[in-house]
């Protein structure tokens, strides 16, 4: 399996971080540069148990399906993969930081599928894509012009 690990500090609260990773799928794209669309699979709002289809900007059209397990909003929000290309368990924790939050992302994977032979390709960009849009999140809920 291999191991992601990401940590950034926002400088907005931990309620404000979880509602845009986790709740509002409509702006995902706008700070996961690495996510074409997020889309809810199951009932009406996300939650426990309620999977989340994300489509990646990678080649090959990939699409996640993410199952989160634990939800004790806002301090940590885990799960497993449920289907498609890519088998393991994610997490983000979120800490309060004065008045801000301390947001750390784990992901433990193994890539399957015709992924398990490009994965060598792949993996870079979607670790990289991982940081990256750690940075994002930061600066999109850090922006004095966010709606």
């Amino acid at each position: 399996m291999a191991t992601i690990r990401a940590e950034i500090s926002i400088a907005v609260p931990p309620e404000r971080v979880w509602h845009a990773v986790h709740e509002d799928l409509e702006e995902t794209r706008r700070w996961a540069g690495y996510i074409r669309r997020a889309t809810l699979l199951d009932g009406d709002v996300p939650g426990p148990n309620r999977r989340i289809r994300y489509e990646l900007d990678l080649p090959g059209d990939i699409q996640l399906v993410l199952l989160p397990q634990t939800w004790d909003k806002p301090k940590r929000c885990a799960g497993k993969f449920d289907g498609g290309p890519v088998e393991g368990t994610w997490s983000y924790t979120y800490r309060p930081e004065g008045e801000g939050t301390h947001l750390v992302y784990d992901m433990d994977y193994r890539m399957g599928g015709f992924l398990r032979f490009a994965g060598g390709l792949l993996q870079g960009r979607y670790e990289d894509g991982i940081r990256q849009g750690m940075v994002r999140l930061k600066d999109y809920l850090e922006s004095p012009t966010r709606p």
